[in-house]
C-alpha cells in the first residue's frame, strides 16, 4: 500500500512566503489528518542544514517527527539562490548540495530533490552545449556523492526552469545513467511541460497526453507527486508565467484514472505518493481535501 505525504514548501514559499505556517503546526496538523509523512522543504525557516547544524538538533527533529507519527518522504533542498547554469564555477552549488545530503542522511531521509535553478530564458542567452555541460558535469559530481551516502537524487523537471522540453529531459537522463538518479514525475508539471509546452523557448515540443510523456520517461521515474492542473502557470510578482499552478484535486482538468495507473506501474524504490500544492494561494485550506483525494487514488491504484 502506498504511503501518503505532502510537500511542506506549499506552506512557506510563494503566497505563504511572508507569513509561513509554523513548522510545528504543519507537523501536528498532518498527523491529525492521518498523513504517513511529509516531504520536507528546507526553505524560509523550516528545518535545513543551516538552522539545524548540530547532530543533536537533527536528532531532536527526528524525535519530534516520531512523536507526530510521521516520516520524511524526501527533502527539497534550498538551492534556488545558487548558480548552476549561469556560471562556469559550480563549487558553491556542489558544497551546498553535499551539506543537504549530509543533513538528509542524519534525518534518515532517502532521497533529495534537484532542479535546474535558472529559468528557461537562459536558453536564449547561452548555447545549449555549454548549458548541458554545466548541468551534467555538476550533477555527475552530486549524484556520485549522494550514492556514496546511500541517497537517491530526483530531478523535478518543470516549465519554470531550463531544460523544459521532453527531448532535453531525455538527453540529460541519457548522459547521467546512474541507478540513484531519476525523475520526479509531478502530474501538474507533466501536463504543463509536455502537453501545454509552457515557457518552452523557441519551437514548442509537445506530446499528445501525459501517457505519452510517462512512456517516454518510463524506467527513469524514481519519485511521484500527484496534483491537478488547469493548464495554467502560477504568476510571478510581475504577472508573468513562472511555473505550474498546482491546483488542488478537482480544481483542474486531469484524468487521474488514466494517469495514476500508468505511474503505479513504475518500479520505484519506495512507497511514497506525495501531494504538491506549491504556490497554490489557499494550500493550507486545501490540505484536508487533497488528503481525501490521495486516499481515494491509493485505494484504487496504490
Amino acid at each position: 500500500m502506498k504511503k501518503t505525504s505532502i510537500g511542506t514548501w506549499a506552506y512557506n514559499v510563494g503566497p505563504y512566503g511572508e507569513n509561513p505556517i509554523p513548522f510545528d503546526t504543519v507537523g501536528s496538523t498532518l498527523a491529525k489528518l492521518n498523513f504517513n509523512g511529509m516531504e520536507l522543504g528546507g526553505f524560509n525557516g523550516y528545518p535545513n542544514p543551516h538552522n539545524h547544524p548540530q547532530k543533536e538538533q537533527r536528532d531532536a527533529l527526528k524525535e519530534k517527527m516520531n512523536n507526530w507519527g510521521l516520516s520524511f518522504s524526501g527533502f527539497a533542498q534550498d538551492l534556488w539562490s545558487e548558480e548552476l547554469l549561469n556560471t562556469d564555477d559550480q563549487s558553491k552549488y556542489i558544497s551546498e548540495f553535499k551539506a543537504n545530503v549530509d543533513f538528509a542522511v542524519d534525518l534518515g531521509i532517502n532521497g533529495v530533490r534537484v532542479d535546474c535553478v535558472q529559468p528557461p530564458t537562459i536558453h536564449n542567452e547561452v548555447e545549449f552545449d555549454t548549458l548541458f555541460s554545466r548541468l551534467t558535469t555538476t550533477w555527475d559530481t552530486c549524484i556520485n556523492y549522494a550514492a556514496d551516502k546511500g541517497i537517491y537524487v530526483t530531478w523535478e523537471f518543470e516549465p519554470g526552469f531550463a531544460f523544459n522540453k521532453p527531448s532535453y529531459v531525455l538527453k540529460v537522463l541519457d548522459k547521467l545513467q546512474y541507478s540513484n538518479f531519476g525523475l520526479m514525475y509531478d502530474t501538474c508539471h507533466g501536463q504543463m511541460l509536455g502537453v501545454v509546452g509552457a515557457r518552452q523557448q523557441g519551437e514548442k515540443e509537445l506530446v499528445k497526453d501525459q501517457l505519452e510523456l510517462i512512456n517516454k520517461f518510463s524506467g527513469r521515474i524514481n519519485h511521484i507527486h500527484l496534483i491537478d492542473s488547469d493548464n495554467t502557470c502560477h504568476k510571478d510578482d510581475n504577472g508573468n508565467d513562472e511555473t505550474s499552478a498546482h491546483p488542488p484535486f478537482g480544481d483542474g482538468i486531469l484524468d487521474f484514472d488514466q494517469i495514476v495507473p500508468a505511474l503505479a506501474k513504475e518500479n520505484i524504490s519506495h512507497d511514497w505518493w506525495t501531494v504538491d500544492l506549491c504556490f497554490w494561494p489557499e494550500a493550507w485550506d486545501a490540505t484536508e481535501k487533497c488528503k481525501s483525494a490521495l486516499d481515494g487514488l491509493i485505494s484504487k491504484y496504490g
